[in-house]
């Protein structure tokens, strides 16, 4: 018996046939961690991505202690999306074959209310809901939490980004103080320690990537003659093509002339400066961080405190003039376990700085030569998702589940097709994919958030 077998753990004879009948015979990382304690019935933080056995480790974790002749709610799983929680309960399902009696009952949005409220009162076991409409219920007192031995919260970072946080806050308030907490979340943001601060006890932490390599930054630098530079920005964004970028510049007047030289070659470019009304920052920063904007053209002071997830490439428009800030703009990329580029454009008045940077990295610079830049074809490099600008907010009483609601519902747009969702006090921005941009645009245009027609518009 190795210790990463499931027949290592306190489980009954029903569970593992049944774990061995799924094809489940050694733990994943995630698994291994922290099954020895969830099964203990202690709090668990888990950093672990999608891919890395997560559903199945919590799954086995609630039904563990499950009670299948108690039919009120023992167990809460909170996921951001109808999509993953349908995948949720799918996989508990699966797992749950080994017990007699076990209903477990999806409550999303996008789907009518009246249905719901009677499987309620027939009974279920396990609750796998989207935060909103688990709150509609609990607001309504068809949903009661009394019973709730176990809460999970799934891609807990991700109903953060699309904001959330008050609605889970909500949620837990309405659950017995005697419980055990399980987060899953792929990154740790600050989000995540306050939410862990304010609702758990004593959490365990473990972290587990999905099975893939480590992450690795690939630098490459490029030797140019000044007035290269702007056509070399361009030959680099046409050539890797990703999704996200963030190039570092080091005045606002730079940013500005590469924003200017990247949108007249059709490129998808916004500028980030000290200068910005904090209105314009929370609008490009909502547009990046839902992918709704390629590339970031920033100075190192306005990009101070940015915390930017999945981050594709970092281009160095200019090479710092301190190696240490070198450093810290090239590692922004390659975080989380994914795989990172790092662009750096030299000119020979700056090639003192490049021999500071090879001392400080003890390792020869990876040097290449800008003709080695082929473009990839295609159209000019544009974001996958459009943000949709709503000209309502926190202050309105506006939640993320009203927008989500409404695309998912009137609109029928799956909720696979809906990025992240940001509220300010007087403004709202969702994202949505690019195919489906004009049909949200117009549902909601014609269509009512909330019971109240809106002012949409694309940005």
């Amino acid at each position: 018996m190795t210790h990463t077998a499931f027949s290592s753990l306190p489980l009954s004879a029903a569970m593992l046939a049944n774990l061995e009948s799924l094809g489940y015979n050694e733990m994943t990382p995630i698994q291994a961690q922290s099954l020895p304690v969830m099964l203990k019935g202690m709090d668990l933080i888990a950093q672990a991505k999608t891919g890395s056995g997560k559903t199945a480790a919590f799954g086995i974790g609630l039904l563990n202690p499950l009670n299948p002749r108690y039919f009120g709610c023992q167990a809460l799983v909170i996921c951001p999306t109808r999509e993953l929680a349908d995948q949720v309960a799918k996989e508990l399902r699966r797992l749950a074959r080994s017990a007699d009696n076990i209903k477990i009952l999806t409550l999303c949005g996008g789907v009518p209310f009246g249905p719901q409220i009677g499987s309620l009162e027939h009974g279920a076991q396990i609750i796998v809901g989207t935060p909103g409409r688990i709150q509609q219920h609990l607001s309504k007192g068809t949903l009661k939490l009394d019973g709730l031995n176990t809460l999970v919260l799934d891609e807990a970072d991700r109903m953060l980004d699309m904001g959330f946080y008050d609605s889970i806050a909500d949620i837990i308030s309405q659950t017995p103080t005697r419980r055990q907490t399980l987060l899953f979340s792929a990154t740790y943001p600050a989000g995540i320690k306050q939410l862990s601060a304010t609702f758990m006890r004593d959490p365990q932490q473990v972290k587990a990537d999905a099975l893939h390599d480590d992450t690795q930054i690939e630098q490459r630098f490029y030797e140019i003659a000044p007035e290269e530079r702007m056509d070399a920005v361009v030959k680099l964004l046409n050539s890797y093509r990703p999704q996200s970028c963030v190039a570092f510049c080091f005045t606002k007047q730079q940013c500005q002339e590469v924003v200017d030289h990247l949108t007249a070659k059709g490129i998808s470019a916004a500028a980030l400066n000290g200068d910005l009304e904090q209105r314009d920052r929370d609008q490009v920063l909502a547009m990046f961080a839902n992918r709704s904007l390629s590339v970031l053209v920033a100075t190192d002071v306005a990009a101070r405190g940015l915390d930017i997830d999945a981050l594709d490439m970092v281009i160095n428009v200019e090479l710092a003039r301190d190696s240490e800030i070198h450093i810290h703009r090239v590692g922004r990329t390659g975080r989380a376990g994914e795989k990172g580029l790092a662009m750096s454009l030299v000119a020979p008045a700056e090639g003192h700085r490049a021999q500071a940077i090879e001392t400080l990295q003890k390792a020869p610079l990876n040097w290449h030569p800008l003709s080695s830049l082929k473009h990839q074809g295609g159209a000019p490099l544009q974001p996958p998702m459009i943000t949709l600008c709503i000209g309502a907010g926190r202050k309105d009483k506006l939640r993320p589940g009203d927008i989500l609601g409404a695309l998912t519902g009137e609109a029928g747009i799956p909720g696979a097709q809906v990025g992240k969702i940001a509220i300010f006090d007087f403004q709202a921005y969702v994202a949505v994919e690019r195919v489906v941009a004009m049909q949200a645009l117009k549902c909601l245009s014609e269509g009512k958030i909330k019971g109240r027609s809106l002012r949409i518009r694309t940005l």
